[in-house]
């Protein structure tokens, strides 16, 4: 009887064409970005508990707070309340709309209501500096201000009350120009504003934290701004952004041009993801995109390989082996780590209940990634604007 002779089969043929090796590069390539996002969150977590502190309010000088206002949003009340619950020695906040009619006033006046102690400025002042109608606000409102150490903060922020504290604690250091925070997003409706939150916790968040783990200091958000004044006039104040579309970008930018450091504070605040309708979120994520394009062309193209789950299916149909099939099981995985790791300690009960949309969310990014590379047109507010010369231009 002779002996049965037993190969070992791989699962999957050998890459031996040009298109599995392609396919084996790109598995290889978005596997890298799914691992190193995740070590790069467990690597600011870590700092930041390193860095937190108690922080004397008292030591601090004092603090205006510039909110810029353009409607009544669902979760205003409750974002403009956190900033009046704040565990600060002295500071102010001055909101600014530019109609009379802005049902934010409202909102306002029953902060100024409920918080009489609190030095609140209302300013209705519908004057126009530039083509940006969010830094004519500012403007109007820096005009107002009485201390010398600055905070810039979006109307949709939600905070905790140690945040002024604790983002303005930086500024201590003359070297420093600008302190910013990244943000998680909060979703305030239906399947649309889940989607749209996962393209801040899911997408923007970790390449941030990426960038920042290997050095880059590059970005300033409209999240929360933190500066000095003398720092702003150096830069040439607000009017020197008046024209400009991502003007949180370039403060910092200016700043860092002049030799002040931007620090990334461990002070994670929430945003309201408010769009509902793709027919909302679309544009407004292609602004993002188009708007990151103009400013980073460099980042913007290496971020194709952060769209992870249409990666791994394009590299597995051209490069169906045994080894591509390896390289994707741990991309996958670290995905879905990542995934789980982004949502904020007080939401992780619920963190895995749209961990099913995130296919739909990475081929939603890719798509608008493509859009973004053809036009610079974006839509904001009411506005129509060019990204790449940073100012509006004129549309039929």
């Amino acid at each position: 009887m002779g002996r049965v002779r037993t190969e070992f089969m791989p699962l999957f043929p050998a890459a031996t064409t040009p298109l599995s090796w392609i396919g084996l590069a790109l598995a290889l390539c978005a596997t890298t970005y799914a691992c190193l996002s995740l070590w790069a969150w467990y690597r600011v977590e870590r700092a930041s508990k390193h860095r937190r502190a108690d922080v004397n309010d008292q030591a601090s000088p004092s603090v205006s707070v510039l909110k810029p206002l353009h409607g009544a949003e669902p979760g205003l009340y409750e974002n403009l309340q956190g900033f009046c619950q704040q565990r600060h020695g002295h500071y102010e906040i001055l909101f600014g709309v530019r109609d009379p009619e802005d049902p934010a006033i409202a909102v306002v006046q029953r902060l100024q209501r409920e918080f009489p102690s609190l030095p609140m400025v209302l300013v209705i002042d519908s004057t126009v500096h530039g083509a940006n109608l969010k830094v004519s606000n500012l403007i109007n409102l820096l005009a107002q201000a009485r201390y010398s150490w600055l905070v810039l903060a979006d109307a949709d922020i939600s905070v905790a009350p140690d945040y002024l504290a604790r983002v303005t604690a930086p500024l201590h250091d003359p070297k420093v120009g600008i302190v910013t925070c990244l943000y998680h997003g909060i979703a305030r409706g239906g399947l649309g504003t889940r989607l749209g939150r996962l393209f801040i916790d899911d997408w923007f968040a970790p390449s941030v934290r990426l960038a920042h783990a290997f050095g880059s200091t590059r970005f300033a958000f409209g999240s929360t701004i933190a500066l000095r004044r003398d720092t702003l006039d150096a830069i040439g104040g607000l009017g020197a952004l008046k024209n400009t579309l991502a003007d949180d970008f370039w403060l910092g930018e200016r700043a860092r041009q002049r030799g002040w450091r931007t620090v990334l504070s461990d002070v994670i605040v929430g945003t309201d993801v408010c769009e509902d309708k793709l027919t909302a979120l679309w544009p407004h994520e292609l602004r993002w995109l188009r708007t990151i394009r103009s400013i980073s062309p460099t980042g913007f193209a290496f971020s194709a390989i952060c769209f992870s789950w249409p990666l791994f299916l394009l590299a597995l149909a051209l490069c169906p082996t045994s080894g591509c099939a390896t390289v994707l099981l741990v991309g996958a995985i670290a995905r879905l780590w990542r995934y789980a790791a982004s949502w904020p300690a007080t939401a992780r009960p619920s963190r895995w209940q749209d961990v099913w949309l995130t296919p739909f969310r990475d081929t939603l990014l890719l798509l608008e990634w493509v859009c973004a590379l053809f036009h610079w047109r974006v839509q904001w507010r009411d506005q129509v604007l060019h990204a790449r010369d940073h100012a509006p231009s004129r549309y039929p």
